[in-house]
């Protein structure tokens, strides 16, 4: 009976090893490929959404209980005041207030009456973040008792946002109102780098938070008040 020699020996087991190495990289670039795929489907998705949610901003929309805007630009905050102007809610939540921001710096710039800012508006001062607005916004809805919100910030920041506000709030009925800037133009948002850079970071986050509430639980326990929401004053 023949025996194989050490030569022979290896490099046979070389060849299979080589074998092995080429198909773990076939399977690995195509594990790539399909996940840039996806990736780039759910960013096309995730771009219509935003710019249809801006197209319906501009259209108007139904009123809630309350209005809740997240800070971020001046033309938010502006937004949120108008609609609580046009009786869209009752009272407004502006979450995520520097905290040497006073009411009376917010009335000083925006031409709205007294009467709003004396009665109806609250400054949060606790958020950070989204996740941050989204527990600021629990608080706030639940002191008040209120049953829908009208949801303001800018249109690609809409779907983290609301996201983020079901899982803490998933009772309560969220109407969203995008707030687009002038500068972009999210019908073509594919024909401007700036723009498609926005949407890559915007969306790459949204995936994120997405997988971070998979993970963990954050909806708000039952006997958290709002006592972290400080009520504005024109100090």
């Amino acid at each position: 009976m023949g025996v194989k020699s050490d030569c022979e020996e290896t490099g046979t087991s070389g060849r299979a090893g080589r074998r092995n190495w080429r198909a773990t990289g076939w399977a690995t670039c195509m594990i790539a490929a399909i996940a840039l795929f996806a990736f780039a489907v759910g960013l096309v998705r995730f771009a219509g959404t935003v710019s249809e949610q801006a197209r319906h901003a501009a259209t108007g929309g139904e009123a809630a209980d309350g209005i809740v805007v997240l800070t971020g630009g001046s033309s938010r905050i502006a937004d949120a005041v108008d609609l609580l102007a046009d009786n869209r809610g009752r009272r407004l939540l502006i979450s995520g207030v520097n905290p040497t921001t006073t009411l009376q710096d917010i009335r000083l710039k925006l031409d709205s009456g007294d009467q709003l800012f004396d009665c109806c508006i609250d400054l949060g001062y606790q958020a950070q973040n989204t996740f941050g607005n989204a527990m600021e916004a629990g608080r706030w809805s639940r002191a008040n008792e209120f049953g829908s919100l009208v949801v303001v910030t800018s249109s690609y920041h809409m779907p983290r946002s609301l996201m983020e506000l079901n899982r803490v709030l998933p009772d309560i009925k969220l109407i969203p109102h995008a707030v687009e800037s002038s500068r972009l133009d999210l019908s073509r948002w594919w024909a401007s780098g700036d723009t498609v850079w926005l949407m890559l970071t915007e969306y790459t986050k949204y995936l994120l938070a997405a997988v971070h509430i998979r993970l963990g639980d954050a909806t708000l326990s039952g006997d958290e008040t709002g006592d972290e929401v400080m009520r504005a004053r024109a100090g």
